[in-house]
């Protein structure tokens, strides 16, 4: 197979000559090539969605909505499909897969209240015979960069709100898993959406920096490691673009000595290790408050981690996670383990040697789990994004609460405890953008917002929700004044509504 981009309303080859390998990451084997664009084509796919937002931008709203709500429908029509080829490109477990797409048409739904989403405000009478309102507008052509964890879900997470705004989108996906952004686009098309309103473009780095610097494009959105997005925003703020950049991240689930053990287990293990760890809102580190409790977490768990079912998505609900998305993953993810027992963490699980018969080429890890974690290890600094759980212990509720606070990333974190007052507390003061209480995995509904702090999360509006509509529209403010009954005459004066 040879995948191209979808630029005007269909798929077109690539021209440029450059390919990626796609892999199946359970066997390794290579499965396709995907075209790697060159800037021409990528301003030939801007120009042709700029042509194509015109009339776009001009549809009313709830035109644009009655498309969101035909491409859901077509997503439940297509699930199964959707979620094969995804879990067969990234390697996640065939339920996870179906996940990855039901979060993304979830902001579709919420997109198809764009008409009211939309609405200014009015007021009648400002001041004599002068009425004020405001509108808001789409920027135009708007794109997103976006990773391999999430081939549906955070596509459409931008796509699709920025599309319900008015706007036409460029969508540069993972090179490592291309092929469903591709179908989603195609859906989009069923549903009604204009040719040229969606694009999508491969490529590697030569695209990135042609969205960056692309004067039509007004607006970028990102997903994935701090380093890029941090490269990303600065580079397309110094374009004049609006952006917003989503990161790495150290996600802390504090363990009270009042929690329910075993429901925090359960959640530690979901959150910790499916998908294989690589989920930028995965829990990571694990913060039991006091010895007793960390040493009952610790009993608990190890068995859970040794447990842990891993194979193929082929293999169905067999399953509680897949294989690394790459050979290079799988290496710097085990390098991480080896650091950490040579600077004295206690690995209390070791997968580094796990191997699966008959699929001994592919990118498979099996469980690991750390014990005696300090804050100025490796595995405690550094995003792992993989199957792989550190266990740091905290004398008392205040030095588990620091610990989070202090850490660069600010993505999410988890309180598990009976104490309301506990929960209160830490929901108040912690400095982090998503927090879970008695809730592993903080990641909220379309119709709220999604972000980070601190180095997770560059720029001021975050993902889908109302921000997903502000971040994707501009605010204009009209001043009316008719002039029957007016006198004449120029006034120097700054006006007042007097």
């Amino acid at each position: 197979m040879e995948l191209g981009h979808f630029v005007g309303g269909k798929r077109v080859p690539g021209r440029s000559g450059r390919f990626g390998n796609i892999f199946n990451p359970a066997t390794g084997e290579v499965t396709g090539k995907v075209a790697l664009a060159n800037l021409d084509e990528l301003r030939e796919a801007v120009t042709n969605a700029a042509q194509a937002q015109i009339g776009w931008g001009a549809t009313n709203p709830q035109r644009r909505a009655r498309v969101m709500m035909q491409f859901v429908n077509l997503l439940h029509r297509d699930m199964d499909k959707l979620a094969e080829v995804l879990s067969s490109e990234h390697g996640k477990t065939f339920p996870d897969a179906k996940g990855d797409i039901v979060r993304g048409l979830e902001v579709a739904e919420f997109c198809i209240g764009a008409p009211h989403l939309l609405k200014g405000e009015f007021t009648e009478g400002a001041g004599p015979g002068i009425d004020m309102y405001s509108m808001r507008q789409p920027l135009g052509v708007v794109a997103g960069i976006t990773p391999f964890n999430f081939p549906a879900m955070i596509p459409m997470w931008k796509f699709c709100t920025a599309i319900a705004a008015g706007n036409a989108f460029i969508l540069k996906p993972s090179e490592r898993n291309p092929t469903v952004p591709v179908m989603l686009a195609e859906l989009m098309m069923e549903a009604g959406l204009p040719e040229g309103v969606l694009n999508v473009v491969n490529g590697d780095k030569e695209v990135v920096d042609g969205i960056l610097d692309d004067p039509i494009i007004q607006a970028v959105g990102f997903v994935g490691s701090t380093p890029i997005a941090e490269y990303v925003y600065t580079r397309g703020c110094a374009n004049g673009k609006r952006v917003q950049c989503f990161g790495g991240a150290k996600n802390h689930m504090i363990i009270m000595p009042d929690a329910d053990m075993d429901q925090a287990v359960d959640a530690l293990i979901g959150a910790g290790y499916g998908a294989a760890g690589e989920r930028c809102m995965a829990i990571s580190v694990a913060v039991p408050v006091g010895e007793d409790t960390a040493d009952r977490l610790v009993e608990k768990l190890a068995p859970r981690v040794e447990g842990l079912k891993i194979g193929p998505y082929t293999a169905g609900d067999d399953v509680d996670f897949g294989p690394l998305i790459t050979p290079e993953a799988l290496s710097r993810i085990k390098g991480l383990v080896d650091r950490g027992v040579e600077q004295g963490a206690k690995l209390v699980v070791d997968g580094r040697d796990f191997k699966l018969q008959g699929y001994e080429n592919g990118n498979f890890m099996g469980g690991c789990l750390f014990d005696h974690v300090t804050k100025d290890m490796d595995i405690y600094t550094q995003e792992i994004f993989g199957p792989v759980l550190s266990v740091v212990r905290a004398k008392n509720y205040d030095e588990a609460l620091d610990l989070p606070m202090s850490h660069e990333y600010g993505n999410g974190t988890a309180i598990f405890t009976r104490d309301g007052d506990t929960a209160r507390d830490f929901a108040s003061r912690i400095n982090i953008g998503m927090v879970g209480v008695n809730v592993p995995i903080p990641v909220p509904l379309a119709y709220h917002t999604f972000g980070g702090w601190k180095r997770s999360g560059f720029g001021d509006l975050n993902q889908h929700g109302p921000d997903g509509f502000k971040f994707y529209t501009r605010t204009k403010t009209v001043t009316a004044r008719w002039p029957s009954g007016l006198k004449d005459g120029a006034e120097f004066v700054i006006p007042t509504m007097k």
